[in-house]
């Protein structure tokens, strides 16, 4: 019984530590809240289905937004979230009327990056949003160093392009 309760205390201390993160990030790939709080439960479903907890807190933290990552992914991909989307304008006008816990009202900047491919889209996050160093974004998205730098530059490249069409 007392393992259970420890076991509780993890759960709950998972769940404090790495939520608004997670969702962050989930929200960020599927521009939708309902899918991305999904994403983040079934995240937090699969790690703990896991037989063995992992114990080094960067590597749990990786972990986690490597399977948030992949869940959107597979979210994104499936027949009924593409049967069922709405227009691309429509996305667009929801991801601009929802504003994260973080957002700041007129972050013109973080809905060009919400535009944005999600390979520029998640390094460009987790760098700017998520304070992750290059290394730490490679190691959490599988990719080499020199490849998220790449993509760094090329969506800032975009994220520019997109801020300065809107100018009149």
């Amino acid at each position: 019984m007392e393992q259970k309760f420890e076991k509780g205390q993890r759960w709950n201390y998972l769940v404090e530590e790495y939520q608004t993160m997670l969702y962050r990030v989930a929200f960020s790939n599927l521009k939708n809240r309902a899918d991305a709080e999904d994403a983040v439960q079934e995240a937090f479903l699969r790690y703990m289905k896991d037989e063995k907890p992992i114990n080094n807190r960067e590597h749990e933290k990786a972990w986690l937004i490597r399977t948030t990552i992949h869940i959107c992914t597979d979210i994104l991909k499936s027949s009924w979230h593409r049967k069922t989307v709405a227009l691309e304008e429509s996305v667009a006008v929801e991801a601009q009327k929802t504003y994260l816990p973080y957002q700041v009202k007129d972050d013109k900047t973080l809905e060009a990056v919400l535009k944005l491919p999600v390979h520029y889209r998640n390094p460009l996050y987790l760098f700017y949003y998520e304070d992750y160093s290059i290394q730490e974004i490679a190691g959490v998205l599988n990719e080499k160093e020199g490849t998220i730098k790449t993509r760094l530059r090329r969506g800032r490249e975009e994220v520019k392009k997109i801020l300065t069409e809107r100018r009149p």
